[in-house]
């Protein structure tokens, strides 16, 4: 995190001394305060947080008020931690949870345990890409710049030409797909822990586009523009190791029964999965097949009362070694199968 700078002095209207241990003192204070009376359950952490971000006071207060009014803390910061990652994140996507970070770990652990393919023709390149321009943001896990607003720009796809993918005659790579990608946390985990895997997203919604640009460009993710599988390259098919997603899953009734800043600011389109929930699961499950390599593995993430059904689904499409894994806190959360 980057230290906040403040001038020292004490908040407007208060008196006592000033010094800049006692005005970050105070300021901390102060953000804890509006934060706990707005509701925040975690108001202190949250107040720190915020302190670290900020550039002054000034930046300080319009942060604590847009998080007052209920928008996502990593909106109001600009990132979000995923893992070892720091990704960008802002009005538009749906923010990466803990929860999901045990998946992209499994993913990472498949892939990696999945045989070097020999040499031969490459795959060719294809898809509905995604601008991949240049944002002059470090590589790896270096701090996201948040020069300015942070709000991204553009959006329009546009040639991916360069982006590293192999073509023919080139090593054949380990394949990983993550759809609904969002902001890009599972795919740009996989390629950052399994250097060398050609590691694909795609993504519906044009605002999580925008932010997930930034992310895939900063890890070498080849993000591309439609609905789950379909902009896929029709020649990974029956060659992809890893097939991932945190597809929408909250059943369309239960939308109203979760926290205002997920229900009010989170896009709908990521957290809605039908009457059951489990509407976006059954298309992908239908597809798994056609993508995956023989023991290549499907994992996604399920409500912690959706594991009964998401079993039968992945054994009814024909996967083995179906399994069901636990988050953090022990609730069923991740669902993996094989494809023979």
């Amino acid at each position: 995190m980057t230290t906040a700078r403040f001038s020292g002095a004490p908040l407007r209207g208060s008196p006592g001394p000033s010094g800049p241990d006692v005005g970050r003192r105070e300021l901390g204070d102060w953000a804890t305060r509006e934060l706990a009376a707005a509701g925040c359950v975690s108001a202190r952490a949250e107040a720190d947080w915020l302190l670290e971000e900020a550039v002054d006071e000034e930046s300080l207060r319009a942060m604590v008020a847009r998080r007052v009014a209920g928008e996502p803390l990593q909106y109001v910061i600009g990132w979000a931690p995923f893992g070892p990652l720091r990704l960008a994140v802002g009005p538009g996507v749906f923010v990466p949870r803990p929860e999901t970070e045990g998946l992209a770990d499994r993913a990472a652990t498949r892939l990696r345990s999945r045989p070097e393919p020999a040499e031969g023709s490459g795959e060719p390149q294809g898809g509905a890409p995604v601008d991949r321009e240049g944002s002059g943001e470090p590589q790896g896990g270096a701090p996201v710049d948040r020069e300015g607003s942070g709000e991204p720009q553009g959006g329009a796809p546009v040639d991916r030409e360069g982006s590293g993918g192999p073509r023919g005659g080139a090593p054949v790579r380990r394949v990983a797909v993550d759809v609904c990608t969002g902001s890009g946390a599972i795919a740009c985990f996989l390629a950052a822990e399994v250097p060398g895997a050609r590691v694909l997203a795609t993504e519906l919604d044009p605002g999580a586009l925008a932010w997930a640009r930034r992310n895939a460009d900063r890890y070498g993710v080849e993000l591309l523009a439609g609905d789950l599988d379909e902009p896929l390259p029709a020649a990974l098919a029956g060659r992809v190791d890893v097939l991932c997603a945190n597809v929408p899953y909250v059943p369309s009734g239960a939308i109203a029964t979760l926290p205002t800043d997920v229900r009010d600011h989170e896009p709908r389109l990521a957290l809605d999965g039908g009457p059951d929930g489990l509407d976006v699961l059954r298309r992908l499950v239908a597809r798994a097949g056609h993508w995956l390599a023989p023991g290549g593995g499907l994992l996604c993430e399920i409500g912690e009362d959706q594991a009964a059904t998401g079993v039968a689904l992945l054994t009814a499409a024909g996967l083995v070694e179906v399994a069901v894994h636990p988050d953090l806190v022990g609730r069923d959360r991740i669902l993996e199968g094989t494809h023979p």
